[in-house]
């Protein structure tokens, strides 16, 4: 029987790869060209902010480098692709994985133009549109090879991490600081919540009510969505440190050790699962809510506000399947209909942990495979033997990572309700991407402190 890998691998060998470097790393190098990339991202979107286009060059390409690794992972995981343990398999892998990434980037770009993400495709023509899909291609294989530069040891981390958590990031400080100006039909005040305070108080004769407005200000940020974003962040940070530590030992030496479970032990897959779910959803429901909008299984789908508007931000949906997963707009949202605000709730809990559990058994994270790693290890737990050790971690692990998704999106709901500078969901992911790269940091500064400590 052919091999799914076998299949694909003449595909994999036309695209354009980014060769494993044949000598170590310096860290000071690592981080030159992590910061690289973060300035050709960061390049990319602040000029397409200064010029008002309503998403970047490297959207898609996100967008195709998380449906891609999850697609293929989980079928890996799950046995349906066989890869081995080999040299061959893994670079077969890697290929099919940008090689999908490809695909779906193509089929995105052609989706968000049909469905009029960028104008109305009538008007438009078929030349503009064919453009903007080979520009969104293109951009897409730039973000690919980016991420595989991080990957193959060249910098540090993932582009795919490094992209998101900037992304977030500049979302919240422009939310802050932003010196552009708005017209509210009262009076013009700046977008940022901080220059906007300052301004006020400047320019208002009633300092009392300049505060109030800086603090609660409606349809632009104000100093509240700052100070719960802040705290937000500040309680992810403190989960960050919460750890079971099982106590192991040697199988000849009785040395000990201890083996930690993080609280986070899943990192930010289940929100990454449920991103690529529910973004795939929209989009697919977008899409048929524009040529078949009288079918009655479309509308239960998903119906939404705006489905022509050049304007991304202005499109939600207002009944359907996609209503009842979308996020409540604000607490009057909720008043009038909670039973929306219930099913997103329950949605958003049971979905992160039900993928987090999931991931740990197709990713090699399960108490079988710990079980495995420790006994190729010649580790077993204190106080069981080696074939009661599987028994034992499943009462761990899989619970871990139950918990790990239900208290990822239970503080995600938490920083939508109070309304966050951003999503509860992108702060999230922000929080673990950048403790992850402290953590790099730290084991990278502390292999250098040692190698000098050996030398001098």
């Amino acid at each position: 029987m052919v091999k799914f890998l076998e299949v694909i691998k003449p595909f994999c060998e036309v695209l354009p790869e980014i060769q494993k470097p044949e000598r170590k790393i310096p860290f000071r190098e690592k981080v030159l060209w992590t910061a690289i990339t973060l300035f050709i991202f960061l390049l990319d979107l602040f000029y397409h902010a200064k010029y008002g286009i309503y998403c970047s060059l490297m959207e898609l390409g996100i967008s195709s480098i998380v449906t891609s690794r999850l697609l293929m992972h989980l079928l890996a995981g799950a046995k349906i692709i066989e890869v081995l343990d080999t040299p061959k398999d893994r670079a077969l892998f890697n290929g099919a994985l940008k090689l999908f990434g490809m695909i779906i980037t193509f089929g995105q770009a052609i989706v968000h133009v049909r469905t009029g993400m960028y104008g109305d495709p009538s008007e438009m023509g078929a030349g503009i549109c064919l453009l903007i899909i080979i520009q969104l291609f293109v951009a897409g294989l730039i973000a690919v090879l980016l991420d595989e530069l991080l990957q193959k040891g060249y910098g540090l981390g993932s582009g795919m991490s490094l992209i998101i958590a900037t992304n977030i990031c500049e979302a919240i400080v422009w939310k802050a600081f932003s010196p552009t100006t708005v017209n509210t039909g009262r009076d013009t005040e700046f977008q940022g919540a901080v220059i906007a305070l300052f301004h006020q108080l400047a320019t208002r004769p009633d300092k009392a009510d300049a505060l109030r407005e800086a603090f609660f200000r409606q349809n632009l940020p104000n100093l509240m969505n700052l100070i719960a974003t802040v705290f937000v962040f500040a309680v992810a940070i403190y989960f960050q440190g919460f750890r079971m530590e099982l106590p192991i030992k040697t199988c000849c030496c009785n040395q000990y050790y201890t083996f930690h479970i993080k609280l986070f032990c899943t990192s930010n897959i289940p929100f990454i699962l449920h991103y690529a779910f529910i973004s795939n959803l929209y989009v697919i429901s977008q899409m048929l809510s524009t040529h078949f909008s009288g079918n009655f299984l479309v509308n239960l789908l998903g119906t939404w506000s705006n489905t022509t508007s050049g304007s991304p931000a202005h499109v939600h949906p207002v009944g359907g399947l996609c209503y009842y997963l979308y996020p409540p707009e604000s607490f009057g949202s909720v008043l009038d209909d909670p039973v929306h605000a219930l099913i997103y709730i329950f949605f958003m809990l049971g979905s992160c942990a039900f993928f987090s559990k999931t991931w740990i058994e197709v990713s090699g994270s399960s108490a079988k495979d710990v079980a495995k790693l420790l006994k190729d290890q010649q580790m077993v737990l204190r106080g069981h033997s080696e074939t009661s050790m599987v028994h034992e971690l499943n009462r761990y692990i899989p619970t871990a990572a139950a918990f790990s998704g239900l208290c990822f999106g239970g503080l995600s709901v938490m920083a939508h309700f109070l309304g966050t500078c951003d999503s509860g969901n992108n702060i999230m992911v922000a929080v673990i991407i950048i403790y992850e790269y402290f953590e790099i940091f730290v084991k990278e500064q502390s292999e250098v402190s040692r190698i000098w400590a050996l030398l001098f």
